[in-house]
């Protein structure tokens, strides 16, 4: 049994980054710290260990991090979401929008076969537009998602409410 970590503590703020108003929650210190980010992977993963996950779908770059190592832990595949036109092969793509325009993600067409159980990583949620184009894809490919998580989760910004019909978790709040 892991001892329990305040993953708060390894999280550094980084004010006015990307722009003027943003508090950046810089996890690459936490990503640095061995037994950091060993507790975060493993607290994520027991959530789903036995929920019998065919595929963990991450969201780049972030979200590979977590998304790989909890694949790992948990026995599933590991299944990239990226930006338009990152993919070598052929994609669906759902597109979100940001608050200075609107970005693509696209997902391999045979990522996910109907009725995979799959769940998604991403390292933060703020707005949810990005998690929801991910689930927008998964769908489309008929995956049935058993879950969603985080390491970060902004609470005011409610991006919580654009996946409520799914069972999330997070395991730092701000």
């Amino acid at each position: 049994m892991t001892k329990k970590l305040d993953l708060k503590k390894c999280i550094r703020n980084i004010p006015d980054f990307p722009k003027a108003g943003i508090l950046f929650r810089d996890i690459t210190t936490l990503l640095k710290n061995k037994n950091a980010f060993k507790y975060a992977v493993e607290e994520l993963a027991k959530k789903f260990k036995n929920k019998k996950i065919d595929k963990v779908v991450a969201v780049e770059a972030r979200g590979f991090i977590l998304g790989a190592a909890i694949a790992y832990k948990i026995g599933a595949g590991f299944i990239p979401i990226r930006k338009k036109g990152k993919l070598p092969w052929k994609t669906n793509s759902a597109s979100y929008k940001l608050e200075y325009g609107i970005d693509i993600l696209e997902l391999h067409q045979d990522a996910i076969e109907p009725n995979d159980k799959v769940l998604i990583i991403d390292d933060l949620l703020a707005t949810g537009g990005t998690i929801k184009a991910v689930t927008d894809l998964v769908k489309e490919l008929q995956g049935k998602i058993s879950g969603i998580a985080f390491l970060i989760e902004l609470t005011d910004l409610k991006g919580r409410d654009k996946i409520k019909d799914y069972p999330v978790c997070s395991l730092i709040k701000y």
